[in-house]
């Protein structure tokens, strides 16, 4: 009997003390699923499933994973599908963030302890292509990323329509009381009449971008819209490419680098991406010991220019960047700025992929140098005495008018307090407050919800006001927009700053000069230190796991115990 635990179904047999035995009974199992024996020889790929009832953006997996089987059935392999969990962003309570990590572990212990030469990992919603590289990063098994496209955009009335920006355009505009219960009800119909993830470059678009970036993606397949037959061409070329592994691996370790990393960071600058992406692909670098660092990615942005016109900060969708040229167009317009030595998942260096212009640009979507829409990237880092390891502000979704100011803070104390008073008519604010969120970051019950994007008081927004600053240890949604500060480290939970900020303090921002600082004095801050206390870790589960094991946002909020010994800093 072969016992090459190398290859196929030999690999890694199960705890029976007689590996012969362990592989002898694995494969009468297998017999009972209906192969013949000369099927059970193959190469065996896996491929992961993330299709759910509670995941519209994964509609389409089980349709891909039919399209991977025939293209590993073809290259001679054994295909064998197989479940991890499922993260829809508003599905799950309190937040899919609160679960990234987790889906992260269920999918390296899969990949690492299931019997498979290769895999291909079948996702697309937010958390979930996060997860997945996270777990490869660390399975270190040679794998092919296959996402499930974005959703096409609708006509509707004389305007195109996609989640989620458009969801969040109309619903201030419902708050503001310009648009109807009725009008808002028709268009809740109207935003994602596809399969697919969020039509804009939102997280799940920048991630695909990222992704495949990093080598994952075979090269254009990115931004395929999940609906087109392009995609299914794509998920058995995953297959094929999948076999074609086993002889000749490229492991994730060979894709994540410090070079590759710099170039994801770079592509997510030039997209105006979403800034969820920097916590993302902070936790996957992290997981190959691959620190990313914040002030680099102000210089690295002082540097790259916004080239993409997708919403939220721009006006076309994702069926548009992938008519325009795609990735492979965005890359090729800004490789001086990349390291052209890393490589992607099929061997080749990215030098070599750009060696050849794109035969079509469309520069209205993808912008040449010489004409960006912002001479500067999309995101900056801040820093200062309320930010002492960082803040987020995405410049190219916000309000340049807004970039200088000195205000007062208006302090909201979780997302009950926010929800409890937001829209109270005697609520005392005005249009140069800083609304302040705190207790919403990864420690928190919250777990760092989308919830940055802090509607606008309704009073103020029915008097016409569209942006103000806002500032949380939360994230907000990559279809989101306004001037909004996000991401502060150390958040609230953790005791940072945040904590002891009390409505009517001043807050001074200066993106010019990276800085976001409290204003209040030493001795003050030193009275309120004493006074505040942690709050208590919950009991028991997931939830106890994530208090005593969470990392900071300027870490990737990944689990402590998964990083490597070695890491780099």
């Amino acid at each position: 009997m072969d016992t090459d635990e190398k290859r196929g179904l030999a690999r890694n047999v199960a705890g029976y003390g007689d590996r012969d035995f362990s592989l002898y009974l694995r494969r009468s199992f297998a017999r009972s699923m209906g192969y013949s024996p000369a099927m059970l020889e193959r190469p065996v790929v896996g491929i992961v499933d993330t299709s759910s009832g509670y995941n519209n953006c994964h509609r389409t997996v089980p349709e891909l994973i039919e399209a991977v089987r025939r293209g590993v059935l073809a290259a001679g392999g054994l295909p064998l599908p197989f479940p991890t969990i499922s993260l829809c962003e508003p599905a799950l309570f309190p937040t899919s963030m609160h679960y990234r990590n987790l889906a992260a572990l269920d999918t390296e212990a899969m990949l690492s302890a299931q019997p498979m030469d290769a895999a291909v990992l079948v996702g697309g919603c937010d958390k979930t292509v996060p997860a997945q590289l996270m777990a490869a990063a660390s399975a270190d098994l040679p794998v092919v990323g296959l996402v499930t496209g974005p959703m096409l955009a609708t006509f509707y009335q004389g305007e195109r329509l996609a989640a989620c920006t458009d969801c969040r355009r109309y619903w201030a505009a419902y708050r503001a009381g310009r648009v109807s219960a009725e009008r808002i009800g028709e268009i809740e119909g109207r935003l994602a009449t596809t399969a697919g993830t969020c039509g804009v470059m939102g997280t799940a678009s920048t991630m695909a971008c990222l992704a495949e970036t990093l080598g994952f993606l075979p090269a254009g397949t990115a931004s395929i819209p999940a609906v087109h037959a392009e995609r299914l061409a794509a998920a058995e070329a995953a297959g094929a490419l999948a076999m074609r592994l086993i002889e000749a691996p490229v492991r994730p370790s060979q894709l994540i680098t410090r070079e590759s990393v710099e170039n994801a960071l770079t592509v997510l600058l030039a997209l105006g991406g979403s800034t969820n992406a920097l916590i993302h692909l902070t936790a996957i670098a992290g997981r190959r010991g691959i620190a990313v660092d914040l002030r680099r990615l102000n210089e690295l942005s002082d540097a790259t220019p916004v080239l993409v016109d997708l919403k939220p900060t721009g006006d076309g969708y994702m069926e548009d960047f992938h008519a325009a040229g795609g990735l492979p167009a965005l890359l090729h317009e800004i490789k001086d700025l990349l390291h052209l030595s890393a490589i992607d998942v099929t061997g080749r260096s990215l030098g070599e992929r750009l060696a050849t212009p794109p035969v079509f640009v469309d520069r209205r979507i993808i912008r040449a140098r010489a004409e960006p829409i912002s001479p500067v990237g999309g995101l900056v880092a801040l820093f200062g005495s309320l930010a002492p390891r960082g803040a987020i502000l995405k410049r190219s979704a916000a309000t340049p008018a807004l970039f200088e100011r000195e205000a007062r803070a208006l302090v909201f104390d979780g997302l009950e307090d926010l929800a409890r008073r937001i829209d109270d008519p005697d609520l005392d604010v005005t249009p140069e407050d800083f609304l302040v969120l705190k207790n919403a970051g990864p420690l928190s019950a919250a777990g760092m919800p989308e919830a940055g994007y802090l509607p606008i008081p309704q009073k103020l927004a029915r008097a016409g006001v569209k942006d103000m600053v806002r500032i949380s240890d939360c994230r907000m949604s990559g279809t989101a927009f306004g001037t909004i500060v996000l991401h502060v480290a150390p958040e609230a939970a953790a005791g940072g700053p945040l904590a002891l900020v009390e409505t009517g303090d001043r807050i001074r921002l200066s993106v010019a000069e990276r800085r976001l600082d409290l204003l209040v004095e030493d001795a003050v801050l030193a009275r309120r230190r004493a006074a505040w206390q942690a709050r208590p870790a919950p009991a028991r589960g997931w939830n106890r796991l994530v208090a005593e094991q969470v990392l900071q946002a300027d870490e990737g909020c990944d689990l402590a115990f998964m990083k490597p010994a070695d890491a780099k800093t």
